[in-house]
C-alpha cells in the first residue's frame, strides 16, 4: 500500500520536541523510587522511537532504542537510578534533539558526539543491573507473566493518517510472545477495495509482564482511530504448540511474515518499506528555512471565538452591503448602527487574534532547569533555580527572540552571582546559591526578573574597568544605576579569568541591544554581598497598541495610553524652574519635570510657553515627566510598524502608524523620553557643577 506519509512529518517533530522537554524535565526531578515520573519519561521516549520508526527516521529509532532499554531496567526495578545514569540520559535528550532537528533540517549532525553517547549507553547497559538478586528477579518475573486477549479493530481511514499496524504488532512483540490472528471477513472484492484504506481486524494473544497500561500505550497514537478491547485469560496457560509460530522478546526466529491456513501469522520486527507518493522519494523532512517560525498551537475556545467573530462581520457587512446598495437618508439611522457594529466586530476580532499569538512564557522558560543543571556541574558551584510565573502569556514573537537574552543573564548569574559554596558558607549563607526566574504583567508590559543571592556587583570593580577602558572620566561622579549600566558597554568585563561560560565581554551589550529591539529595557539593581535583579520590561506584543493621540504643532504623535497618568492644564503658580532651564511642575507630592515635545524633535509649535499650556503626565517604572503637547486628540488602537527597519532607530520613538487618513505619525517611546529628560537635567547641572550629578526632580 502506497501512503503519502510526509504530510504528517511536522506534527510528529512538534509531538518529539515537546516529549524531549518531557524527558529533560523528568530526569532533573528524578528521583529514586519515583515510579510515575520514571514511567512518563519511559513512555515519551517510547512514543519517539514509534514515530521515528513510522516516518523512516532509522538513526532516531536505533539511538531512541538503547535510551529506551535503559528506562525500562529503572521502570521495572532491575536498576537503580543513579546520578551517573541520569547524566548519561540527558546527554541522551541532547543526542536524540540533535538527530530530529537534522532530520528536520535536512543537515548533517554531529556523528562523533552521537557515537560516543552511544557507547555510553551501550557500556551503562552492559553492567549488571543493580538489584539484590538478579536471578529472583528473573523467576518472580515469570510468574507474573499474564495472558492477553487483544481485540483490535482500526477504522477504514487508520493508514491515510500515517498510522501502519504492522508497527503496533511490532511493538507488542518486544512485549512478550504474540500470536496474531488476522480477520479479513470485511474485505471487499477486488473491484471495490481502496487501496489507501484499511479492511483487516485482528485478534491478538499476548504472554508478557507487561501492564494492560503498558499495551494500551502502544495504542495511544490510534486510539480515536480504532475499537480495542483488552482482557486477560487467566484460566488460559501459554501453551507451546508446533503448530502456532510466535515471536518472543529475544525474536529468535528471522523469517519472513507469513499467514499460514487458519490465518495464525508469526510476528517480528519488521524492515517496512514505506513508500512516499511525493516525488517518489523515501521519507525526509522538509529542509527548514531559517525564517520558519514554526507552528502554534492553539486551544479550542480561541478558535470557536475567532469563528463566532467573523461570522459577526459576515453579518453586519451583509447589511450594510443592503443599505448601500439602495440608500436614502431615511436609512442613516440604520447605517450609523451598523457603522458602530462594524467598529465593535472589528475590534474583538483584533483581540481574538492576538490572544491566539499569546503563548505562556514557560515555552521560553523550561530551558533554562536543564542549563542551570549542567552549569552546576560544570562550575562545581551548588544551586537551584526557582520558577515562577510560568503561565504568564506573551507574544510568541516576543518570547522567541527573548530567549537568548535570557539564556546570558542566567549564565552572568551562575558565573558571577553564586559563590562557590565554601565561600557562602563562610560569609553565613546557606550553602546552595538560589537563582529566581520570575514573569509577570504590569500594565501593558511583561517584566521578566532574574535575581540570585550571590556576591552581588563590586560597584567600585565596575567603576574602575570603565575608566581603565576609557568609557568614563576617573573624577566622574555616577549614581549606581549609571555604573551598572556600564556593564552592557561591548566588550566590558570585570571576570579576572576568561571561562568557557563568560569573560570575554561578550553577550550583555547583546542582551541590552536584543531588549531595546523588541520595545524593551533592562535595569539591574544590586546589594554587595547580598544579590543582584535584572529586570526586563517589554511589551506584551509587537503589533498593536492602544494610544492617545497628540498634536504638537502639525504633527501627530501617539502616546501609549497605558503610560498616561493624567493629562491637565498647566496653572501658573505650580512651576518651579531648576538648574537654570529645567522646569519642574507641583503635582500633588511629586515634582514633574517637564519636557516640551516641540524643542526636543526641534519642530514648530502653537503653543510655546508653559502657562496654560497642555500637559500629559506619563510614568515608566515609577518614574514621571511631563509632556507638552498643543492638543489632545482622539483615543485608537494603532497597528505598530519598526522604525528601525524602515529608517533607524531614533530615541524617543519606538515605532511608527498608518492614520485612517493615511499619514503617518510616530509612536513616541516613554522611557525614552524619561532618559532625554534625564540627560537634560544632567546636563543642565554639570553645566554648573562640572563633578557633580545630583538628583533633580526624583530622577537619579
Amino acid at each position: 500500500m502506497t501512503v503519502d506519509l510526509s504530510q504528517f512529518i511536522p506534527s510528529f517533530l512538534e509531538e518529539s520536541f515537546e516529549g524531549l522537554e518531557l524527558m529533560e524535565s523528568g530526569l532533573l526531578n528524578l528521583q529514586a523510587g519515583d515510579s510515575e515520573l520514571i514511567h512518563s519519561i519511559f513512555r515519551a521516549a517510547h512514543s519517539i522511537k514509534g514515530g521515528a520508526g513510522t516516518f523512516g527516521f532509522e538513526n532516531v529509532t536505533d539511538f531512541t532504542h538503547l535510551v529506551e532499554t535503559l528506562l525500562d531496567e529503572m521502570r521495572d526495578g532491575r536498576r537503580e537510578i543513579t546520578n551517573d545514569d541520569t547524566e548519561i540520559l540527558l546527554e541522551s535528550v541532547d543526542c536524540i534533539r540533535l538527530l530530529i532537528e537534522a532530520a528536520r533540517d535536512g543537515d548533517e549532525y554531529d556523528s562523533d558526539k552521537i557515537e560516543q553517547t552511544s557507547d555510553r549507553l551501550t557500556i551503562a547497559l552492559e553492567k549488571k543491573p543493580t538489584t539484590d538478586n538478579n536471578d529472583s528477579f528473573k523467576e518472580e518475573k515469570c510468574t507474573k507473566e499474564k495472558h492477553y486477549i487483544i481485540n483490535f479493530v482500526p477504522e477504514l481511514s487508520l493508514a491515510k493518517t500515517g498510522n501502519d499496524p504492522i508497527f503496533l504488532l511490532s511493538a507488542l512483540a518486544e512485549l512478550g510472545t504474540l500470536t496474531v490472528k488476522a480477520d479479513s471477513s470485511t474485505l471487499p472484492a477486488l473491484n471495490d477495495i481502496d487501496p489507501l484504506e484499511l479492511y483487516l481486524s485482528w485478534q491478538l494473544r499476548l504472554i508478557s509482564d507487561a501492564s494492560i497500561e503498558d499495551i494500551e500505550e502502544i495504542f495511544e497514537w490510534v486510539e480515536d482511530e480504532c475499537e480495542l478491547d483488552i482482557t486477560i485469560d487467566e484460566a488460559n496457560q501459554p501453551e507451546k504448540n508446533p503448530e502456532q509460530t510466535t515471536l518472543n522478546k529475544n525474536h529468535e526466529s528471522e523469517e519472513p511474515l507469513k499467514q499460514n491456513n487458519d490465518e495464525e501469522t508469526q510476528v517480528i520486527t519488521p524492515e517496512p518499506k514505506i513508500e512516499v507518493v511525493k516525488e517518489n522519494s523515501p521519507i525526509t523532512a522538509k529542509p527548514k528555512a531559517k525564517s520558519d517560525v514554526g507552528s502554534i498551537r492553539v486551544g479550542v475556545d480561541k478558535v470557536d471565538s475567532l469563528i463566532n467573530l467573523v461570522g459577526e462581520l459576515v453579518i453586519t457587512q451583509s447589511m450594510l452591503s443592503e443599505l448601500g446598495s439602495d440608500f436614502d437618508l431615511s436609512k442613516l439611522d440604520r447605517l450609523t448602527n451598523g457603522l458602530e457594529q462594524l467598529l465593535q466586530n472589528t475590534k474583538e476580532l483584533q483581540e481574538s487574534v492576538m490572544r491566539i499569538r499569546m503563548l505562556p512564557i514557560s515555552f521560553a522558560f523550561n530551558r533554562f532547569p536543564r542549563l542551570v543543571h549542567d552549569l552546576a556541574i560544570k562550575t562545581g558551584k551548588e544551586m537551584e533555580l526557582i520558577i515562577k510565573g510560568e503561565q504568564t502569556e506573551l507574544d510568541k514573537t516576543v518570547m522567541e527572540q527573548i530567549g537568548d537574552p535570557l539564556v546570558h543573564l542566567i549564565r552572568n548569574a551562575v558565573d558571577h552571582g553564586i559563590e562557590p559554596s565554601e565561600i557562602r558558607l563562610a560569609n553565613g549563607k546557606s550553602k546552595k546559591g538560589i537563582i529566581s526566574l520570575d514573569a509577570y504583567h504590569q500594565g501593558g508590559n511583561i517584566v521578566i526578573e532574574i535575581s540570585d543571592d550571590g556576591s552581588g556587583i563590586n560597584r567600585d570593580n565596575v567603576f574602575n574597568k570603565a575608566v581603565e577602558k576609557g568609557l568614563i572620566d576617573a573624577n566622574a561622579t555616577l549614581s549606581d544605576s549609571q555604573v551598572y549600566d556600564l556593564l552592557f558597554e561591548p566588550g566590558f568585563s570585570t571576570a579576572q579569568e576568561v571561562t568557557d561560560i563568560s569573560g570575554r565581554g561578550v553577550g550583555m551589550d547583546v542582551v541590552k541591544r536584543n531588549i531595546q529591539a523588541l520595545g524593551g529595557r533592562i535595569q539591574v539593581d544590586s546589594t554587595p554581598g547580598q544579590g543582584s535583579n535584572f529586570k526586563v520590561n517589554l511589551p506584551l506584543t509587537l503589533a498593536i497598541l492602544d494610544g492617545q493621540l497628540v498634536k504638537v504643532g502639525t504633527e501627530t504623535y501617539i502616546i501609549p495610553l497605558i503610560s498616561i497618568v493624567e493629562s491637565l492644564q498647566i496653572e501658573k503658580e505650580f512651576l518651579n524652574r531648576v538648574s537654570g532651564d529645567m522646569d519642574l511642575y507641583r503635582l500633588r507630592e511629586d515634582n514633574v519635570p517637564i519636557l516640551p515635545v516641540f524643542q526636543l524633535f526641534n519642530i514648530d509649535a502653537q503653543c510655546n510657553e508653559l502657562d496654560n499650556a497642555l500637559l500629559v503626565v506619563v510614568e515608566a517604572d515609577g518614574q514621571k515627566v511631563g509632556l507638552m503637547v498643543d492638543d489632545l486628540l482622539a483615543q485608537q488602537q494603532v497597528v505598530i510598524k519598526s522604525l528601525k527597519d524602515n529608517y533607524q532607530q531614533v530615541l524617543g520613538i519606538s515605532g511608527a502608524t498608518i492614520l485612517g487618513d493615511g499619514s503617518v505619525a510616530m509612536i513616541l517611546d516613554i522611557p525614552g523620553m524619561i532618559q532625554m529628560a534625564l540627560e537634560k537635567a544632567q546636563r543642565s547641572q554639570h553645566q554648573k557643577y562640572p563633578n557633580q550629578i545630583e538628583k533633580v526632580g526624583g530622577y537619579n
